[in-house]
């Protein structure tokens, strides 16, 4: 379905002078990097641009439409030039005191929009300089963006920087593109089921069979702020190897699904995390090239029921399929603060890594693709 920017125009593209009437050519003059950053929207963004202005009285006498239109298809003109184009462009010329159904709030130009199957209006924007703009989004059911020095809570973003308006678009394309990932492994040994979500906020559900296993996942979740469903059911009675490689592997292909050609991510994190007496260390690249680098001794046979071999085998499945390179240190006397660090610290890395730049689509390698 297409989405829509219902884009008023003065004191949203040009200046508002005091008089209300942009009615010369000396008047018009467009707010800092509008067009700029219109532009961009454009080019990267999957939005149909429409006006919505009200122009009080135009055709009156007190607005003849001889000193509008030159002005205002001059305007249109610089805006074409740059690429930016309005799929339809509605003027309202009523009074306020008409109550004209079509003058902003009210929606009677907009009804083939809210009447029409193919428009998705509650991924759509309102961008205006007023609050009448905020009350028309709402009125559409659709979401505000206020160019304001004021604060109004029903704008999901206030800003008088229009580089933050193409800021905040951008990551709205990119969560509503998602960086999530299902993924359903069985075999002989084990079922397992995976879903995460790389924009999540920490939340976990986590089913190894292994408690653990379970409290050691859940730092993943917690610390990147991932959102991370896991529902193992495994060959336990014979012993715990199978369950915690399989889900090592599903998991790194999770990771490796969400992050997609991994267009704008930092692709390296890295953390020193300190435990107690514990100092666990960990650097990852999600290069597309497996390795892992292991310097860690433990002394107990299991932890937490949990056997300690086991540890570095989870890192060097995950790594084998989520197709990164991994280095992991950890010193330290209570094993299981030591475990509890790397985990800890493996998550912040993977956060770091993760973390994606709104203004930044080009993939993180000299090779172009990852």
């Amino acid at each position: 379905m297409k989405k829509v920017l219902f884009i008023d125009r003065d004191g949203t593209i040009i200046r508002e002078p005091e008089d209300f009437q942009i009615d010369s050519f000396e008047k018009l003059s467009f707010l800092p990097h509008a067009i700029s950053q219109l532009k961009k929207i454009v080019q990267e963004l999957d939005y149909e641009l429409v006006m919505v202005t009200n122009q009080d009285g135009l055709g009156t006498d007190s607005f003849p439409e001889d000193t509008f239109w030159p002005v205002h298809n001059l305007m249109l003109d610089v805006l074409k030039n740059e690429g930016i184009s309005f799929h339809e462009i509605l003027i309202d010329r009523s009074f306020e005191q008409d109550n004209a159904p079509t003058r902003k709030p009210r929606t009677g130009m907009l009804t083939h929009y809210m009447e029409s199957n193919e428009y998705d209006l509650s991924q759509s924007y309102v961008i205006g300089d007023r609050k009448t703009d905020i009350e028309l989004a709402i009125n559409l059911g659709a979401r505000a963006v206020f160019i304001s020095d004021d604060t109004d809570k029903r704008a999901e973003l206030t800003t008088t920087d229009w580089h933050e308006i193409y800021t905040f678009l951008k990551g709205k394309k990119q969560q509503t593109q998602g960086r999530a990932a299902h993924i359903h492994r069985k075999t002989h040994e084990t079922d397992i089921d995976v879903s995460i979500d790389l924009d999540g906020s920490g939340k976990s559900e986590l089913n190894t069979g292994i408690g653990f296993f379970d409290h050691m996942l859940h730092q993943i979740a917690r610390h990147a702020k991932i959102d991370l469903t896991i529902a193992v059911n495994g060959d336990l009675h014979i012993d715990e190897h199978h369950t915690i490689e399989d889900l090592a592997l599903t998991l790194g292909d999770a990771f490796q699904q969400a992050l997609g050609d991994k267009r704008g991510i930092e692709r390296y994190g890295f953390s020193i995390l300190p435990m107690d007496e514990t100092l666990a260390q960990v650097a990852l690249d999600f290069s597309g090239r497996p390795w892992l680098m292991w310097n860690a001794d433990f002394k107990r046979e299991k932890v937490g029921g949990m056997p300690t071999e086991m540890f570095m085998h989870f890192f060097k499945s995950f790594s084998d399929t989520a197709k990164c390179n991994l280095n992991i240190q950890v010193q330290g006397d209570n094993e299981h603060h030591m475990i509890e660090a790397i985990f800890k610290s493996f998550a912040k890395a993977i956060r770091m890594a993760i973390h994606k730049d709104p203004d930044n689509d080009e993939i993180p390698s000299t090779k172009g693709v990852l």
